[in-house]
């Protein structure tokens, strides 16, 4: 058996940005990952501006190694919305952005290739114990914490504290903290690989479609290296539910029939199956905390609803336990009223942007209103700013410029 004062249960980003905040902060920790890394996961593969930015906080050198060990990725540095309409606006993260000298805005990566850059960061630290290839089925409250078994009992870790990382289907995050699926804030999703699609922005702008066939969901087309693109469709549950929706279809439909897209498909090549895949949203608040336990990102139902990207606010989630388990570690107290703290600065820094996001997506549920916005953003340029700052770094917020208040306010006057 290992003992340890806190377990991580999941290596994927928000576990691993959980290891090494610890890490760095001179905490041991032991991480369990059933998954063997290199492994692939289903995702739309963007990587926001929001994740590098945390990435940079735990180590500012860990972004230039991603860079110096792998061309697999593309920087972005932009957004190309479509409309219902047909318009379409490009929107840069930056105005006047360089590509050679200004730090990356964003990536587009296989998760293949950023996840295990992550655990190899995390393989490389003294201070963290990774096992890999064990699936934590059973999970025990004893009075020092948690003890952690696989199926048949040969690994067991005792815990002080447990920060539970394991995804959307975190058997922990439904049968031990109460998180139980709720399909008005929840989004299904399916995605593709194809090789040589057409009209993809020269500096790799990510590109996202509100169609009518797809409303209140959304088309993406995101750039990958060598050719490829990552191409999905999302909707939420309850839409899903409601319409008996088959998302692989309408993706297949689209890509084949659909003006603005079946010429720019006409010679693309599909790599392996179209994959399917859930995502708990942020949009409900919701206890992510407990007696010595901390839900991060997907386990702890933290997905932006409006883009439907999840690995910053992993990353973020997964920083902030690190430093909440130091405090609990400091005053020896891992009792539920202490991890509350936890869920008050996830809240802060995360919860009322999500919040937004879900209004917005609600409203956005009217494609009218859509293509007035696009129009209206077309006559005034400088508005794209405002909106591309939803997706980059998080000192845009702190310098009071949150856009999701200017798109609210200019929504706002159109209804």
């Amino acid at each position: 058996m290992i003992k340890t004062d806190i377990c991580i249960v999941g290596a994927g980003p928000g576990g691993a940005a959980a290891a090494l905040r610890l890490s760095h902060l001179g905490i041991p920790s032991v991480v369990v990952e059933k998954a063997v890394f290199p492994r692939d996961k289903i995702c739309g593969d963007a990587i926001s501006g929001r994740a590098l930015t945390i990435l940079r906080r735990i180590d500012p050198g860990i972004i230039d190694r991603f860079d110096a060990a792998s061309s697999e990725q593309f920087s972005v540095w932009g957004i190309r919305f479509g409309a219902p309409n047909g318009a379409q606006i490009d929107v840069p993260f930056k105005p006047k952005y360089d590509p050679i000298a200004d730090p990356k805005q964003g990536y587009v990566s296989k998760r293949i290739d950023f996840d295990n850059r992550l655990v190899d960061e995390v393989k490389k630290r003294d201070n963290i114990a990774l096992h890999q290839g064990i699936s934590i089925e059973k999970y025990e409250r004893i009075p020092e914490g948690y003890l952690l078994s696989n199926a048949d009992g040969s690994f067991q870790v005792q815990a002080r504290l447990l920060i539970v990382a394991n995804g959307a289907h975190s058997a922990f995050s439904r049968h031990h903290a109460g998180l139980e699926k709720d399909e008005a804030h929840h989004a299904g999703a399916v995605r593709a690989y194809y090789r040589n699609v057409k009209g993809l922005h020269p500096d790799n702008f990510i590109e996202l479609h509100f169609l009518n066939e797809l409303n209140p969901g959304y088309f993406w087309i995101f750039g990958l290296p060598g050719g490829y693109a990552n191409v999905g469709v999302g909707m939420r549950s309850d839409f899903i539910s409601r319409r008996r929706f088959n998302l692989t279809k309408s993706l297949e439909d689209i890509i084949a029939n659909h003006p603005s897209f079946k010429d720019r498909f006409k010679d693309a090549e599909r790599l392996g199956k179209t994959m399917g895949y859930g995502l708990p949203l942020g949009s409900k608040r919701r206890l992510i905390s407990g007696d010595h336990f901390m839900l991060v990102g997907d386990a702890g139902h933290l997905i932006d609803p409006l883009s439907g990207e999840g690995i910053g606010n992993a990353i973020n989630s997964g920083y902030i336990a690190a430093e909440q388990a130091q405090q609990c570690l400091a005053t020896n107290d891992f009792s539920a009223n202490t991890m509350l703290a936890y869920d008050q600065r996830v809240h802060r820094v995360l919860g009322k942007e999500m919040e937004l996001s879900y209004r917005i997506q609600r409203i956005m549920a009217r494609p009218w209103l859509i293509n007035f916005v696009t129009n209206r953003i077309v006559r005034n340029p400088s508005l794209l700013y405002l909106i591309a700052a939803m997706y980059t770094d998080l000192d845009m917020r702190k310098r009071g410029l949150n856009p999701f208040f200017w798109i609210k306010a200019l929504m706002k006057k159109s209804s």
